[in-house]
């Protein structure tokens, strides 16, 4: 059976986006704090480092931002031409 997709609800799609981005961002911590634990006189080091350390949270607002944006270009495009169509099938018994 054929389902279509005609609105993304954009809050909640950006909130979860923007929690997967932040756990993503936070690989890129360990590398900061070994940066700074280098504790070397070049600057670029230090302001790479707080890049690291930060990243979960600049992920995390730049994943919602430009989700919410998507999930409303969507909206608006979908409305006009349709959305995203799929299929769904009865999975087998086990």
């Amino acid at each position: 059976m054929k389902h279509r997709i005609s609105n993304i609800s954009i809050l909640q799609t950006s909130k979860v986006a923007a929690i997967l981005y932040a756990l993503f961002g936070l690989i890129l911590v360990p590398f900061g704090c070994a940066l700074l634990a280098l504790g070397t006189d070049d600057p670029s080091y230090t302001y790479i480092a707080i890049f690291y350390l930060c990243a979960p949270v600049f992920y995390a607002v730049i994943g919602f931002i430009f989700t919410a944006i998507g999930a409303w270009v969507y909206n608006i495009i979908a409305k006009q031409i349709g959305g995203v169509e799929f299929t769904l099938e009865q999975a087998p018994a086990q």
